[in-house]
């Protein structure tokens, strides 16, 4: 399948990313090596007018927020943030404290709101016990969003590990089209899972660790410009396992490997008179949709490795270096 202009998730029209990224050496043994991404759906208000949205979770040792509302309303209201374990709490509050100025209704004349944080364990290469990332880090990585983003050891994916080398964020797009429709899927991963000896690149080398590593977790978010409810969104994400499946991983224990998908087709209004809404959705059995499966599970594999091949060598916490991966 042909892949977009950018081949990232910012080719879906409307979705932006912006980065906050903290790296600095505390002592010898401790050091910061974290951070925050931010994925926008759209450049309007995300609370007044909301994307459709799912979930899927392939293996649940993960500690999200927001998912159970996604799933129930089959809706997205904010952005989708990033972090490392620790830092859920203060990634989510500074994201309220942000979405609160822009909407003075939330919580006050109208309903609460749903926030989707994801996470992954960079405790490895960062002192995550520090709790480095403040809640104003969700704000300048909101605000610091564009189509033009980096990838590789940035942002959330700073202090990330990927099958034995340095992973971080990776993105890629497929186009789908027929006749005279075209619509784009775009995947960005925040890769920290699987074990170097599993990796499905041929002549990939990796260190050996002489330390045990967490079994890690992979947060994939799937954007998609196609008019697909709720229901179709879960099933896009669940093809993107299929993806993370084609690099090797066997999903362990201990990881979290959790899928997010929305699409920017339409919007729902957060407040109607009508008691009806009327949307227009891809039929399941068209060709289109086809399309999109194949498309978000190539988009899926390719982002895992951009995320490789786009992360630099880090030192990190008690004088450890993870080194970029490399062919033989």
């Amino acid at each position: 399948m042909h892949k977009g202009k950018r081949n990232s998730i910012t080719d879906v029209p409307g979705v932006t990313v912006g980065h906050v990224t903290l790296n600095e050496k505390i002592n010898e043994e401790e050091s910061v090596c974290t951070g925050v991404t931010a994925i926008l759906p759209h450049a309007g208000n995300w609370f007044e007018q909301k994307v459709p949205a799912a979930s899927f979770v392939l293996n649940g040792f993960g500690k999200t927020a927001g998912l159970v509302q996604v799933d129930e309303l089959g809706v997205l209201e904010s952005p989708i943030m990033l972090t490392n374990t620790f830092s859920v709490a203060a990634v989510l509050q500074g994201t309220l404290d942000y979405m609160l100025a822009e909407n003075p209704a939330i919580g006050d004349s109208t309903s609460s709101l749903n926030l989707v944080v994801g996470e992954c364990n960079d405790s490895y290469l960062n002192s995550m016990r520090r709790m480095a990332v403040e809640p104003g880090h969700a704000a300048q990585a909101i605000q610091s969003a564009s189509a033009d983003f980096a990838q590789g050891a940035v942002g959330a994916g700073k202090g990330m590990i990927c099958y034995g080398v340095k992973g971080g964020i990776g993105s890629s797009s497929r186009i789908a089209e027929y006749e005279d429709q075209q619509f784009t899927a775009g995947v960005l991963a925040l890769t920290n899972f699987g074990r170097k000896e599993e990796i499905a690149i041929a002549n990939w080398q990796a260190e050996q660790s002489p330390e045990k590593r967490p079994d890690g977790s992979v947060i994939i978010i799937v954007a998609t410009d196609a008019p697909l409810d709720s229901r179709q969104l879960k099933r896009l994400s669940k093809r993107a396992a299929i993806g993370i499946g084609r690099t090797g991983t066997h999903i362990h224990n201990g990881s979290g490997d959790i899928i997010i998908a929305f699409s920017t087709a339409y919007t729902v209004a957060h407040r109607q008179q009508s008691p009806f809404t009327e949307t227009r959705v891809l039929r399941d059995d068209h060709e289109l949709m086809a399309q999109l499966f194949q498309g978000v599970i190539e988009a899926t594999e390719e982002a895992i490795y951009q995320s490789l091949f786009r992360a630099a060598t880090t030192v990190g916490r008690m004088g450890r270096i993870v080194e970029k991966g490399k062919f033989l």
